[in-house]
């Protein structure tokens, strides 16, 4: 059984399971961010690199625990290394507060920016799970599911934010 992080996709260098779900996790956000009133876009943007950043650290350290520290005390490289690899998961924040906070430049009214946080983000989850299944040498009828899939994940958090905000 593998280990979550060790897979043939992480040892290319890239964390595509920390990219989907860091990218779901800012969907989320944008989704949920509204329910107590519309929120200003730099808080928006604060509240979508915070959630990334906890979620990054809270990653590395139950990487750390459950996979090193059970046998000895991580060494500096250690940590840098989990740290690394877990990055994707704040790293899914960037592109969804990048175009929040450049919203007002195109003229986006504070409601659309939020849809267009949350399109950046479903988009970005599409991208990086079909990227992974590609990455992997899947049949291309089993990238076509997983994009569908994925895809589907992100309008169900589009139907809860539809919901939520009316």
């Amino acid at each position: 059984m593998r280990r979550r992080g060790h897979g043939p996709a992480e040892a290319s260098g890239r964390n595509y399971t920390g990219a989907v779900y860091g990218s779901l996790l800012a969907a989320s956000v944008i989704a949920t961010a509204g329910t107590l009133g519309p929120f200003p876009r730099l808080q928006l943007v604060v509240m979508l690199i915070t959630t990334g950043l906890i979620f990054w650290i809270t990653h590395v350290y139950a990487d750390l625990v459950g996979n090193r520290l059970a046998h000895r005390a991580p060494s500096w490289g250690v940590i840098r290394r989990a740290a690394r690899r877990e990055w994707p998961i704040a790293g899914a924040a960037l592109p969804p507060a990048a175009a929040v906070a450049l919203s007002p430049f195109v003229g986006l009214t504070p409601g659309d920016t939020a849809w267009l946080g949350l399109a950046v983000a479903i988009t970005d989850q599409v991208a990086w799970a079909t990227a992974a299944v590609v990455r992997a040498g899947a049949p291309r009828r089993l990238i076509v599911v997983n994009g569908a899939v994925n895809l589907l994940l992100g309008l169900a958090i589009v139907a809860a934010k539809a919901v939520v905000q009316h």
